[in-house]
């Protein structure tokens, strides 16, 4: 039996940091695990840089509900889903990813909360599990799946390796200098065509 999981931002919507970051003119938002390995320390900047600019959970919400999954994704998954069984593995968080899921079809999603204070901004979160992506894939495999994993950030690195085969998904070109042995796709239809082989 074989199972496929995705990335969700950069693979099947856009960045839902970059978006915030266009909204509300904060260049620094723009960041994510294309750039920094540390997904800790990331939030923790993004947290804080939120905080000191007087933006609120409600705010961030308001700009995902404008967004649409990525062209062609939606297209993309229901295909994949039509002939594999398909988990989103994302380090995004339920309070964001409500409509985006909803556009997508209400796909399976594993990924990590916020908790915010009496004033409504984001005060930390709370990972399901450390290194979820990878333990999730392990998981998997120990219950006899053969795992396909793709995406196309640093986060993503030990899902794609701990997989029985790993996809990059138009990563960001140091990742591509970094990973050389890692197979890259640029297109929904031709990670389709290596998800299904």
């Amino acid at each position: 039996m074989k199972i496929c999981c995705l990335d969700l931002e950069g693979v099947l919507v856009p960045e839902i940091w970059i978006k915030v970051a266009e909204k509300t003119r904060i260049r620094e938002l723009r960041l994510t695990t294309r750039e920094i390995r540390d997904y800790d320390k990331l939030m923790k900047y993004r947290i804080d840089l939120l905080r000191e600019k007087k933006i609120r959970l409600k705010d961030i919400q308001k700009v995902i509900s404008t967004l649409r999954p990525l062209s062609g994704a939606k297209t993309f998954l229901e295909r994949l889903r039509a002939q594999r069984e398909v988990i989103i593995l994302s380090d995004t968080f339920y309070e964001f990813a409500g409509p985006l899921m909803k556009q997508l079809g209400w796909p399976t999603l594993f990924c990590n909360t916020l908790e915010t204070d009496g004033k409504g901004f984001i005060s930390g979160y709370h990972l399901r599990i450390r290194n979820g992506k990878e333990h999730a894939v392990r998981a998997l495999k120990k219950l006899n799946f053969r795992v396909k994993a793709a995406g196309d950030s640093y986060n993503d690195l030990t899902m794609i390796h701990a997989a029985d085969e790993g996809i990059l998904f138009n990563p960001p070109d140091s990742i591509v200098k970094e990973y050389p042995k890692l197979p890259v796709v640029r297109t929904h239809s031709e990670l389709l065509k290596k998800l299904l082989a």
